[in-house]
């Protein structure tokens, strides 16, 4: 199933895509929901982000490359992470596929994108082994963690390098079937291809963070934990287009501009 949430008629609405049309339903697919009858062409509604979380959590270094291009930028020997360590983003940074990633005018040039793997949440979960942990998630979709490298190296709680306003892209929408080991992660800057990783190729994969998370911490229906992203980034700039793909998933793409001083 991909789940999607829209608006249309001035109403937002969860529905379910089913080739190129929205199948309406009445409901969530985190408290229940049954159809409806009414469908729309997929092309006429304002996608949104698939879903608003309680709690908005980051895997962070997760990925072989991603550490050793971390490491060789700070001059320092990588170190992989010893065990699945989790951290938060601001939910104020959440935009919609398609909607305007908006740079400060006193950020940096180096302003970066991060292709992600989204876990969403689908009911609430304590306590869970590793072998349980895939039982809690509805599906996955996208992210892009957007990221400002002179701030990131500076600000001790990343408030700015990571959590602007618009800095986290989210969709299109949630995939329930998706086959995590058969997937690729593309990303595409203005229609060329700058980057490609299996996406499975974690350090720590999705039941190891989910288990050792809800041994500590309870997870809500809704929640998503983005976990990561492999290799090196282009800087982004006005006018550019960057997009993600996830296949079995879909195309989160965003175009990006500049405020001016």
């Amino acid at each position: 199933m991909r789940w999607v949430r829209y608006e249309a008629d001035a109403r937002v609405a969860y529905g379910l895509v089913e080739g190129e049309e929205v199948a309406e339903v009445r409901g969530d697919p985190f408290e229940g929901y049954e159809r409806t009858a009414a469908r729309r062409p997929l092309a006429s509604v304002r996608l949104l982000v698939p879903v608003m979380p309680r709690t908005f959590y980051a895997a962070g270094l997760n990925y072989a490359e991603h550490v050793m291009a971390v490491a060789n930028r700070r001059g320092e020997a990588p170190k992989l992470p010893k065990a699945a360590d989790i951290g938060y983003r601001g939910v104020n940074g959440l935009i919609a596929h398609g909607e305007t990633i908006v740079i400060p005018a006193d950020a940096s040039e180096r302003v970066q994108y991060e292709a992600e793997l989204v876990v969403v949440i689908g009911r609430k979960a304590k306590h869970l082994s590793e072998a349980e942990a895939l039982s809690c998630v509805l599906g996955y979709t996208i992210g892009n963690d957007l990221s400002e490298r002179s701030w990131q190296a500076s600000d001790r709680t990343l408030w700015r390098a990571k959590c602007c306003d618009t800095f986290k892209p989210m969709g299109p929408w949630i995939e329930t079937d998706f086959d995590l080991g058969a997937a690729q992660t593309i990303v595409r800057l203005n229609g060329e291809e700058t980057l490609r990783f299996r996406t499975h190729r974690m350090v720590f994969g999705v039941a190891a963070f989910i288990s050792r998370m809800s041994r500590y911490m309870t997870l809500y229906p809704g929640d998503v934990i983005w976990m990561g992203t492999e290799g090196t980034s282009e800087n982004l700039k006005h006018g550019d287009t960057v997009e993600i793909e996830i296949t079995g998933i879909g195309v989160l793409r965003n175009p990006v501009v500049r405020v001016n001083a």
